[in-house]
């Protein structure tokens, strides 16, 4: 599915916020691998498919994740080279060096689907996007990472997983796929 912005990961309430099950129900044995915070967007994927889930969460596993994010200020040559080579963020309150990424400044901003509400706009300040793509997810990495080389993330959107993305979706569209077609998409 495309998670909307400002939705939890999850399909039981928590106060007054929205949650998946605000857009579509699903059997109540499906739910969702992996997490994407509530001010994130993008791909996340639903399944009942206990191995799924193991293969895509288990570090041992490795698999490429593509974020788009858009960041404020003008990012420079040498924070892209250090989002490259990995960086220092804090990971339950310890140092952790990232693994290095490919890392890469859009040169045009790529067509995304409108976000309600808009980032804060300001006439002087670049908003550019960046293209990162990580083989392994710490919690809140990719926003901690661009903070690391001075550009704060201010939109982020999980593109791609492996060979399943979220192109031609909008927020809340879900997708169903067979077993075989998931596992093709996703496993080499």
């Amino acid at each position: 599915m495309y998670k909307p912005y400002e939705v939890l990961t999850r399909f039981g309430k928590e106060g007054d916020k929205a949650v998946l099950s605000d857009f579509f129900n699903v059997p109540k044995d499906v739910y969702p691998v992996g997490r994407l915070d509530y001010d994130s967007e993008g791909l996340l994927i639903l399944t009942n498919d206990k191995s799924l889930n193991h293969r895509l969460l288990s570090p041992r596993f490795g698999h490429e994740r593509e974020y788009w994010v858009q960041v404020d200020g003008a990012v420079t040559n040498e924070a892209i080279r250090r989002l490259h080579e990995g960086v220092e963020i804090n990971v339950d309150g310890k140092p952790y060096r990232t693994r290095g990424c490919d890392a890469a400044i859009f040169p045009e901003p790529p067509f995304v689907p409108e976000r309600n509400p808009p980032i804060r706009f300001r006439k002087h300040i670049p908003a550019p996007w960046l293209r990162l793509i990580l083989r392994e997810g710490k919690n809140r990495q990719v926003r901690k990472m661009t903070a690391a080389v001075g550009f704060p993330t201010l939109r982020l959107i999980r593109y791609r997983i492996e060979k399943l993305d979220v192109e031609g979706m909008q927020p809340g569209d879900l997708v169903e796929m067979k077993q075989a077609e998931i596992y093709k998409a996703l496993f080499k």
